[in-house]
C-alpha cells in the first residue's frame, strides 16, 4: 500500500498542492514509512521464525528468504544513494566550474551572456550559484527579477536539492511497479511551489506570475533547480489561490503522522509482543 496504491493516489490529489509544506511532510512520511515497513517486515519475520521455538525446517527456509530480501532492499538503497549522490555532486561541481569560467558576477549572481532568458541555481554544500542570463536581466522588470532571485535563494536555503535527491534514490532503488516515479514528479512540483511561496512572502504575487510567464519554455541544466522547472501551469494555479487552507494543512499533517506510525503499529509492536510471549 505504501509503495504502490497510496503514492499513486496522492499524486492525483492535486488540491494537496495548496498546502505545500504539509504535502511535503506527507510525501516524506510515506516514503520513510514504506522503507521502514519493508525492512522491518523482513527482520521481524526472520527473528519470529528463528527465535520462537520450536524451529522447523520450513521456519529456517522462510527466515532465510525474508532475511535475504531485507538485505537486498537495504543494499539497493545504499547503492542507489551512493551512485545518485556521487553523480549529482560531480555534475554540479563541473557545472559550477564552467559557469565561473564564462559568467560575470553581479551582486552575488552569475550572469551568462546569453540571448535566451534563463534563471536557475546550482546547489552545493559550499559554493552554491544562482545563474541568470543577460536576457533575463534586460527582459524582466526589477520586481519580477527580485521575485525570481528570491525563488532561487529559497531553493538554496531550504536545500530542496536534498529532498529531490532522496526521492531520486528511492526511485532508482526499487522496481518500476513501485510508484516512486509519481512520487518524484509530485515532489518536484512541491519544491517549486514552496519556493514560489517564499518569493511571494517577500515580494509581489503578480510580479512572480509575470516573471514565470516570461521565463516559460526555458530549461535548467541537469542537477540544478530552475524557476520554470516543473508544471508551470499547476504552479500558476496555486499562486492564484489566495485562500487559507489551514484545516486541510492540519488534516494532512495528522495523516502524515499516522502513516509514519504504521510500521510501528503493524510490524514492531506485534514482533515485540511475540518475542515477549516466546
Amino acid at each position: 500500500m505504501l509503495a504502490g496504491p497510496f503514492p499513486w493516489a496522492l499524486s492525483r490529489w492535486h488540491g494537496l498542492r495548496r498546502t505545500p509544506s504539509a504535502a511535503m511532510l506527507l510525501w516524506q512520511s510515506t516514503a520513510l514509512a514504506a522503507v521502514l515497513a519493508a525492512l522491518g517486515a523482513g527482520l521481524s519475520l526472520t527473528t519470529d521464525r528463528l527465535w520462537v521455538p520450536p524451529v522447523a525446517t520450513s521456519d529456517v527456509v522462510v527466515a532465510f528468504l525474508a532475511g535475504a530480501m531485507t538485505a537486498v532492499v537495504a543494499a539497493r538503497l545504499l547503492l542507489s544513494g551512493h551512485r545518485t549522490g556521487t553523480s549529482l555532486r560531480r555534475m554540479r561541481r563541473m557545472h559550477r566550474e564552467r559557469v565561473d569560467l564564462v559568467a560575470r558576477v553581479d551582486g552575488g549572481v552569475s550572469v551568462l551572456d546569453h540571448d535566451l532568458p534563463v534563471a536557475y541555481c546550482v546547489p552545493g554544500m559550499t559554493g552554491s550559484r544562482i545563474v541568470v542570463s543577460r536576457s533575463t536581466l534586460t527582459s524582466l522588470a526589477p520586481a519580477e527579477l527580485g521575485a525570481v532571485l528570491e525563488h532561487e535563494r529559497s531553493h538554496l536555503r531550504s536545500r530542496h536539492d536534498l529532498v529531490l535527491e532522496a526521492f531520486t534514490v528511492l526511485h532508482l532503488a526499487f522496481p518500476r511497479w513501485v510508484a516512486s516515479a509519481a512520487a518524484r514528479q509530485e515532489v518536484e512540483v512541491l519544491v517549486e511551489v514552496l519556493a514560489d511561496r517564499a518569493a511571494v512572502r517577500s515580494g509581489e504575487r503578480r510580479a512572480l506570475l509575470s516573471a514565470l510567464v516570461a521565463l516559460a519554455g526555458s530549461s535548467a541544466p541537469a542537477g540544478s533547480l530552475g524557476s520554470t522547472g516543473s508544471s508551470l501551469a499547476a504552479r500558476v494555479e496555486v499562486l492564484r489561490d489566495t485562500r487559507s487552507h489551514r484545516s486541510q494543512a492540519a488534516a494532512v499533517v495528522l495523516l502524515a503522522a499516522a502513516i509514519l506510525a504504521l510500521p510501528t503499529v503493524l510490524v514492531v509492536l506485534p514482533w515485540l509482543t511475540g518475542l515477549h510471549a516466546g
